[in-house]
């Protein structure tokens, strides 16, 4: 089975883009020409000075990051069970992270600076942002120690520049006419590209960009210009990898549903007090574990946006995986937003990009504000050309991996001291916490790659608690010959040198 036409599901129970075409925002007050962000109010960070909220221990989930030291609103602004906004947090807060994790707007973090998690798996997982990458020398060596390795558990060998472009050059063979002309500013292959994923989404078309934050903030820019206010999860990229962009580039607010580990339910979509445009599922919530919700549970949520008469927007980074905890095929999951985003780097393999799918209308408007955001390139094949290449070599394969999820998942969880977040994964990536140092971790990891030739684990990173930490698991091709003998094996090695 691949991901283009998804498991044999029953049709949704969610509206139709033609039968409920009068349930969107209009054209006119959807993409009508925002303001600048003049004197909206900042939520946050918070003001400098204010007080600082005591962590309580007995509050910090196992299956979720530690929760952080969280600013502590004014009084006036204190929230409750129904009013959850990013002015504070009731009974959760943000990351908390390590000094030298922070990611900040200026140099030197100032009181009340949102932290963001650093990626646990840096080579293997998503690019960490450039003020918190590893020093030279321990990257290097990192670097190299994984090359040596014979073989692989989470994720995959890391290439050097040499190996990446010969193996574009194969896999591009096979993907796309070689010997068609280059692209110029979005035409040739990335417009093929354009029309593959808008197909594999059902959607009437679909936009190239550079990144996926610049995607987003597109996004979220088109659907917001009556209330300038987005509904999202405290724990979704744009509040944990953006640098608060949709703030600082388009004076946006953000109202949170929920700051449970997990996606927001309808009747907190239905409790949100503020006015809001658009509500942002990001899919699966990468830094609660690659959780999702159920299709139930899904089509509920978008339902209660939906009466509302809210648009919603799906952070489908990691879309192509969801299907099958989901049920649904990708084209039953896109037809309940009005539009979506997609990267081709993150379980693709690509070398870099995004897209946004949705309307008509939405697309062109997308295109407009791409290029003035910069991101209308002079030429964009060759991450054009990895990305067909993904889709053609890794969406056939996905549903191996997420099985193989399940199994690896049950053997790490039984590790002395080991959780395993989700239980079981929801897709081919889940989180394994144990009770040790990151850096003790991340020795060991080096080690056992050195003397026995094994790539077993990514970064480790311990986001609050000492001497707790976590890694995020990727079953990808490499790790599909790996028996649940072996992986044991291989674990009891890895523990044995901590």
């Amino acid at each position: 089975m691949t991901c283009s036409s998804g498991p044999s599901p029953t049709a949704p129970t969610a509206r139709t883009r033609s039968s409920t075409a009068t349930s969107r925002p209009t054209p006119s007050t959807r993409c009508a020409e925002p303001p600048g962000p003049g004197p909206l109010p900042r939520r946050f960070p918070a003001p400098p000075g204010t007080p600082q909220r005591p962590l309580a221990l007995s509050n910090v989930p196992w299956h979720s990051p530690t929760p952080s030291i969280s600013p502590t609103p004014p009084a006036a602004a204190q929230a409750t069970a129904g009013d959850i906004t990013s002015d504070g947090l009731c009974g959760c807060a943000s990351l908390l992270l390590r000094d030298d994790q922070r990611m900040t707007d200026t140099p030197s973090a100032t009181p009340g600076d949102t932290p963001t998690l650093v990626p646990a798996d840096a080579v293997l997982s998503d690019a960490v942002p450039a003020d918190a990458v590893p020093t030279a020398g321990l990257k290097e060596r990192r670097f190299a120690a994984l090359r040596r390795c014979d073989r692989f558990f989470s994720g995959a060998r890391p290439q050097n520049l040499r190996e990446r472009l010969a193996g574009l050059t194969t896999d591009a063979e096979a993907a796309y006419d070689l010997d068609e002309s280059p692209d110029h500013y979005g035409d040739g292959v990335v417009r093929a590209l354009e029309q593959r994923v808008a197909g594999l989404l059902g959607m009437p078309d679909a936009a190239f960009f550079p990144t996926g934050t610049m995607a987003q903030q597109v996004a979220l820019r088109c659907w917001s210009s009556e209330h300038r206010t987005v509904a999202m999860h405290p724990l979704s990229h744009p509040e944990q990898h953006e640098r608060r962009a949709y703030s600082r580039l388009t004076g946006l607010q953000s109202v949170w549903p929920t700051t449970a580990p997990r996606l927001p339910t309808a009747q907190e979509v239905r409790d949100i007090e503020e006015d809001y445009d658009v509500l942002m599922l990001e899919l699966p919530l990468r830094e609660a574990g690659f959780v999702l919700p159920t299709w139930d549970e899904l089509t509920a949520t978008v339902a209660a946006a939906r009466e509302a008469g809210r648009a919603v927007h799906l952070d489908g980074a990691r879309l192509w995986e969801s299907v099958y905890h989901l049920g649904h095929s990708l084209s039953e999951i896109a037809e309940l937003a009005d539009s979506v985003y997609i990267s081709f780097y993150k379980t693709l393999g690509g070398i870099s990009g995004a897209a946004l799918a949705g309307d008509v209308h939405t697309v062109r408007e997308a295109r407009i504000w791409r290029h003035r955001y910069g991101g209308q390139l002079f030429q964009q094949w060759p991450a054009a050309l990895s990305a067909l290449a993904g889709l053609d070599r890794e969406l056939p394969r996905l549903e191996a991996y997420v099985d193989h999820a399940k199994v690896a998942a049950e053997v790490l969880a039984a590790l002395p001291g080991a959780r395993v977040n989700p239980e079981p994964p929801h897709t081919h990536q889940f989180q394994l916490w144990l009770p040790y140092p990151a850096d003790v971790l991340d020795e060991a990891n080096l080690r056992l790659a050195d003397e026995q030739g094994i790539g077993l684990f990514g970064r480790w990173t311990e986001p609050g608690l000492p001497g707790l930490s976590y890694t995020e698991v990727t079953i990808a091709a490499a790790a599909l010959e790996w028996t649940p003998k072996e992986i044991t094996e291989a674990a009891s090695s890895f523990l044995a040198l901590l």
